[in-house]
């Protein structure tokens, strides 16, 4: 379903009022969708008023339009939210024990040193969670992905909140 195109006024912040009448919900929506959604997270200044950026309003509409038009629920919402914020294609960054006689210029790639597909990922785990011909089972492969993809979930969330 089309949305009209909703102009945003062009200002750095808003009150928690403007928000509203913007969007077309009551305050205490706004606080409610705040604890949330944590995309939604509007600066508070020293007497504890809401600020609220262009990009703080643009996912509130996002959430209204979910909610209100598209019928999700606040669950199905949230992650349909992460979904559109999340950039396309992470690539995960192994991070390999250094081995004893490496030399002070001799580097193994780190967490931060360069994206690796996870499809093509080379693992290397500890003899005790090989299977006997010496392998990682299927059990032990999905669950590092799964693992290094909840990492790479968390780098996001604290590279944002820094830039933030």
């Amino acid at each position: 379903m089309a949305q009209p195109a909703i102009a945003i006024p062009e200002k750095i912040y808003f009150k928690i009022g403007e928000v509203c009448d913007l969007v077309g919900v009551q305050a205490h929506v706004l606080r409610y969708w705040e604890t949330e959604f944590p995309q939604l997270s509007p600066q508070k200044n020293r007497s504890g008023q809401r600020s609220y950026r262009r990009r703080d309003v643009e996912i509130a509409f996002r959430i209204k339009e979910l909610l209100y038009d598209e019928m999700f629920t606040i669950a199905g919402a949230r992650k349909k939210l992460q979904a559109d914020v999340r950039p396309e294609g992470p690539k995960l960054k192994i991070v390999h024990p250094e081995p004893a006689g490496l030399k002070e210029n001799d580097h193994e790639p780190g967490l931060f040193d360069e994206a690796i597909d996870l499809d093509e990922a080379s693992f290397a785990p500890q003899p005790s969670s090989r299977n006997e011909s010496g392998e990682l089972g299927p059990e032990k492969i999905d669950a590092i992905r799964q693992l290094t993809t909840h990492l790479m979930e968390l780098r996001e969330m604290l590279n944002s909140k820094r830039e933030g």
